[in-house]
């Protein structure tokens, strides 16, 4: 699975139904690109496109049942990367490290 498909399953999963247009935006990629991402994911059935019943010309996304396995190892990964980027730091350090890139990202959002 390559890292683009990893980020747009875990979007999915935290949106299911997602306007394909949005999340090519929230991935910062082309529509176009995205499309054919899509299309790799449904050939190994962990998404379907479902009509839009608001637009008939949109998709919305959804995960398969397939994806769940995929999910969970996506999860691992990401763990053990954050693990071992984080054993060179004590506790205290690894707490206060995560509260100041919430701070950040929080002030970015805010920022929007």
């Amino acid at each position: 699975m390559t890292l683009a498909e990893a980020k747009a399953l875990k979007y999915v999963a935290r949106q299911q139904g997602v306007r394909q247009v949005e999340l090519a935006d929230k991935l910062e990629i082309q529509p176009i690109t995205l499309a054919r991402l899509i299309d790799q994911l449904e050939k190994l059935h962990l998404v379907e496109r479902r009509a839009d019943p608001s637009d008939r010309r949109a998709y919305l996304i959804y995960l398969t049942k397939h994806a769940d396995e995929h999910i969970a190892a996506i999860d691992n990964v990401s763990k053990q990367v954050i693990t071992a980027a984080m054993s060179g730091l004590t506790a205290n350090q690894s707490a206060q490290f995560i509260a100041s890139l919430q701070t950040i990202r929080n002030t970015l959002l805010a920022e929007k």
